[in-house]
């Protein structure tokens, strides 16, 4: 279109010669007169087809094949590949990629465009669920989370939560924190076919649900609908709501310490976003929420407990095993079977409904989650064990160096078991005391030179109690009184225990 406009500039304008702008400019003569003479661009075309020397006796083969393709069922549809094979037994001797390139071209031309009907929805009915990955820092490292994303079809009001996984546990924990966030409850939910809830794809939209899923629906009397396998449109609003969290919510690559800063961060992201304006909608979406969170349903009195629950069997070293990684139990509870918890975050073990331990949830294989206070017990019954034991040796790396003076200060003073002994007892101590409170007694005890357990817990109760302020007393009433503990100290009077006289 530019070359066309210097032609007609250079003829119209310039006053020159056709000839002289075809020799200028390097054109044809043919190619100048058709500028001059049409008032609209036009663009240009190949008066004869590029020679195809290989591959141009195959084409039309191709073209029927490609056709052929719209009538055949989805699964069982010819591929370029295929294809390729196909004109390759009847002789052609060129390139896949020569007809991977042709094919292409061929698609693009009779390929049909995908249309949608638009979709309205009513308030307080919808809520649409999808899950995202995004690339985070967290505590240093580069991790891959996944993003819970839950969307409500009228407002367009949105919730996110990061987890280390897409398990079930996770799923419905999601769930509940997007349910508490909106304060109520939707009529029904639109998944795609997802592990955490389906079980078996069935005949149309009837599925087969898990039972953790199914008891969840139970607990909320939510109704689930699945979207047909490969229509992610058919939840079109938040499958793009993961892109935008994505592009807004953590691009750059964020860092984190922990996944409850994350968590804290992506809501504080919800709350900005939720007052957004969409383009097109007459409402901001703060100002349809309004309008639709007064058809939620209440919540249930109790939010439902998101976790994955069996028995499991203590090893030798008190410890449960759980996705292959080892958690501790404390040896004085050491049963021979206990329950096991896993929610998101944690793990609980547990004994006829009471709780033995409780560790943070590691999604690592092959790991010892290990709490030394687990352990105290059985080494103030085998103290000779203790320089080698594993869970003091990985405290010692992490406790304070006033835990060491008092360990050589103990030493120092008693026989070899009985100063490990009394220094595992004061260990103990972190079981009902904070670690910074017993440190700071353990200093005093220290400074004051009779470090033991009796004065360690003297010092905590200071420490807690602080210093206490007597009432004065009114003996103005009782003025025989006013000279107690004021009169001259008569020491002789001790003297009466050496020598066993009468008072």
């Amino acid at each position: 279109m530019v070359d066309q406009l210097r032609i007609r500039e250079a003829y119209y304008v310039e006053q020159k010669s056709m000839r002289e702008i075809a020799r200028e400019q390097g054109h044809s003569r043919n190619t100048v007169k058709k500028a001059v003479e049409s008032a609209e661009p036009f663009d240009y075309q190949r008066k004869k087809p590029v020679p195809a020397p290989v591959l141009g006796p195959y084409k039309e083969k191709l073209i029927e094949l490609v056709e052929a393709n719209h009538d055949l069922p989805r699964k069982q549809r010819y591929t370029t590949r295929k294809m390729y094979e196909i004109i390759r037994e009847e002789g052609y001797q060129g390139a896949e990629s020569t007809v991977r390139y042709f094919v292409g071209q061929v698609r693009k031309k009779t390929q049909k465009r995908r249309v949608y009907l638009p979709l309205d929805y009513d308030p307080g009915i919808d809520v649409q669920m999808d899950w995202g990955e995004a690339l985070v820092e967290m505590a240093g490292k580069e991790i891959k989370v996944n993003l819970f994303v839950m969307r409500w079809c009228y407002s367009r009001q949105v919730f996110v939560a990061a987890y280390p996984s897409g398990k079930q546990e996770c799923f419905l924990d999601g769930h509940v924190r997007a349910f508490q966030y909106f304060g109520g409850l939707p009529r029904r939910i639109i998944y795609d076919n997802l592990k955490p809830a389906v079980l078996k794809i069935l005949k149309g939209r009837n599925r087969q649900e898990q039972a953790g899923f199914l008891a969840f629906r139970h607990h909320y009397v939510i109704e689930s609908r699945y979207c047909n396998p490969a229509s992610g449109h058919e939840k079109g609003g938040v499958e793009n709501d993961v892109g935008y969290v994505r592009r807004n919510f953590l691009a750059g690559v964020p860092g984190f310490e922990s996944y409850e800063e994350l968590n804290a961060y992506l809501l504080d992201q919800c709350e900005q976003a939720n007052r957004r304006q969409i383009f097109g909608q007459p409402h901001s979406v703060a100002e349809a929420w309004e309008e639709e969170k007064q058809h939620l349903r209440p919540l249930p009195a109790y939010a439902y407990a998101c976790c994955a629950s069996r028995e499991a069997r203590l090893n030798g070293y008190s410890q449960i095993t759980y996705e292959t990684n080892r958690y501790s139990v404390p040896t004085d509870q050491a049963y021979p079977w206990v329950t096991v918890r896993a929610y998101p975050f944690q793990i609980e073990v547990l004994y006829q409904n009471q709780i033995l331990a409780c560790h943070e949830r590691c999604y690592d294989r092959d790991q010892d989650i290990i709490d030394p206070l687990h352990y105290l017990y059985l080494l103030e019954q085998r103290p000779g064990a203790f320089e080698h034991a594993q869970p003091i040796r990985q405290w010692r790396e992490t406790w304070d160096p006033v835990y060491e003076h008092l360990l050589t200060h103990l030493q120092q003073r008693l026989p070899v078991h009985r100063a490990i002994r009394e220094f595992v007892q004061i260990l103990k101590l972190h079981q009902t005391h904070e670690a910074d409170e017993l440190t700071q007694a353990i200093k005093q005890a220290l400074a004051c030179g009779c470090a033991h357990r009796d004065s360690v817990i003297l010092c905590l109760h200071q420490s807690q109690t602080g210093d206490i302020n007597l009432p004065d007393l009114d003996l103005s009433h009782q003025p025989q009184l006013a000279a107690v503990g004021n009169q001259p100290l008569n020491l002789a009077a001790y003297d009466q225990l050496l020598t066993g006289g009468d008072s």
